[in-house]
């Protein structure tokens, strides 16, 4: 719940990190390498018994270490290339795709530009194939519909790569099809699936920090 109103899990995270770095300003590398699990439930407002709060919080230190001393905006060339050889939660081989959003995320931002951010795939997750199996373009065999719709934790990585590389492969088509990049379709399917009837259905669950 953020200001009286009932919001997706990453609007309440993002919102909340939003208003901290507007009050505070922005995290220095030495911050960000000794921040605790307990700072960072605070500062997004959630239990430090979370074990999201214990990710999020590594992943922070990971960071501080790898930025050294330098400046965020000092590894924008090369961008997944260094995140993912450096850093083990980027690594997710073959979709990378939280390099890829935050090199979005900073061209949205303003604050770097790409000349070749077309080229960048969907940024596979859970969502947006969630998003194309209710809408009919993916079709899942039966043994994995019943375990997805099931709610049951996904514990097969070949499976939940395979949903990820359909989907990708699904919209890499749609993208030569309609001449708009996978980026932009990414975006709508993402915005399609906080409606209500996409979100009353199961999507897949499995445990990741590649998300």
């Amino acid at each position: 719940m953020v200001e009286g109103r009932a919001v997706s899990g990453y609007f309440t995270l993002a919102w909340a990190l939003a208003d901290h770095v507007r009050a505070q300003g922005a995290p220095t590398a030495a911050w960000l390498r000794n921040v605790s699990t307990t700072e960072i439930a605070a500062i997004l407002g959630q239990s430090p018994q979370l074990e999201l709060m214990s990710l999020y919080a590594q992943a922070l230190r990971s960071l501080g270490r790898f930025l050294g001393e330098r400046r965020t905006l000092d590894l924008v060339e090369r961008l997944a290339e260094q995140l993912a050889g450096g850093m083990a939660m980027f690594d997710d081989r073959g979709f990378y795709k939280r390099a890829q959003i935050l090199a979005a995320d900073l061209a949205l931002a303003g604050v770097a530009e790409f000349d070749d951010l077309d080229q960048l795939t969907i940024f596979a997750d859970n969502l947006v194939p969630h998003v194309l199996r209710c809408n009919g373009v993916l079709v899942y065999d039966d043994a994995l519909a019943t375990l997805i719709d099931s709610e049951s934790i996904l514990s097969s990585p070949r499976a939940e790569r395979e949903i990820r590389g359909c989907a990708l492969h699904a919209c890499e088509l749609l993208a030569q099809q309609s001449g708009v990049p996978a980026r932009t379709i990414d975006n709508w399917l993402w915005n399609r699936g906080q409606e209500p009837d996409y979100k009353a259905r199961p999507r897949h669950r499995c445990r990741t920090v590649f998300y």
